[in-house]
């Protein structure tokens, strides 16, 4: 399964979070570093859904860079 994440720079390193998996973050001090802990947010959060017996969500989310003249 693959979900999109957003990466974002803060003051003191990076955060992300997936659009498709409500409340699933995870923060790092390197683009590395986030990008290895949201994965292993990502598969606790599926791990607890199941636990639950909840179906996990299909991805319905896409990234697309727009240019723009101003």
């Amino acid at each position: 399964m693959k979900y999109l994440i957003v990466v974002e720079k803060t003051r003191t390193g990076f955060s992300a979070y997936s659009p498709d998996l409500d409340g699933c973050v995870a923060t790092g001090t390197t683009q590395d570093e986030v990008e290895r802990n949201m994965k292993e947010a990502i598969e606790f959060h599926l791990e607890g859904m199941k636990e639950e017996g909840n179906q996990f969500p299909s991805a319905h989310t896409y990234s697309q860079y727009l240019e723009v003249y101003a």
